[in-house]
Parts: C-alpha cells; sequence; structure tokens
C-alpha cells in the first residue's frame, strides 16, 4: 500500500482550514447576537446635558502649570 504525502498533506490542510473557517464563522456570528443582546438590555443613556468642557480660556494656563509640575515630580522621583 503506497501513501502519496503530498496528497495526504493536502487534506489536512483543507480540513484545518476548513474548521478554522468554521469556527471564526460561528464565533462572528455569536459575537453579534451577543452585542444585539447587550445593546437591548443595556442601551447606551442619552446625554441629558452636554458635556463639560474642561479648561476654560483662564483655567488654561493653570492646568498647563499643574501639567508640568506633575511631569517635573515625576522626574525628580525617578533620578
Amino acid at each position: 500500500m503506497e501513501v502519496n504525502l503530498v496528497e495526504e498533506g493536502f487534506k489536512f490542510m483543507i480540513l484545518g482550514m476548513g474548521i478554522v473557517f468554521v469556527f471564526l464563522s460561528i464565533m462572528i456570528a455569536v459575537m453579534n447576537i451577543m452585542s444585539k443582546i447587550i445593546h437591548k438590555f443595556f442601551p447606551e443613556p442619552d446625554p441629558a446635558q452636554p458635556p463639560i468642557v474642561v479648561g476654560a480660556t483662564g483655567d488654561k494656563k493653570k492646568v498647563v502649570a499643574a501639567i508640568f509640575a506633575a511631569i517635573m515630580e515625576d522626574k525628580k522621583s525617578q533620578a
């Protein structure tokens, strides 16, 4: 009995690639279903008020100074 190794290799390659393709297809379908279920039971809340803008015109210098001070303190602690 003679076995063609190239033919057997192609069979295993096709089988393996097919199994991976089927698994990934099922995983994508399950993730889409899960996403729809989560969005159904836990919808994103509508923003009741506009987001608060941090750093008005007068506060920008204070914010920059605080960031600079934090960076310098971190550099001191690392040295």
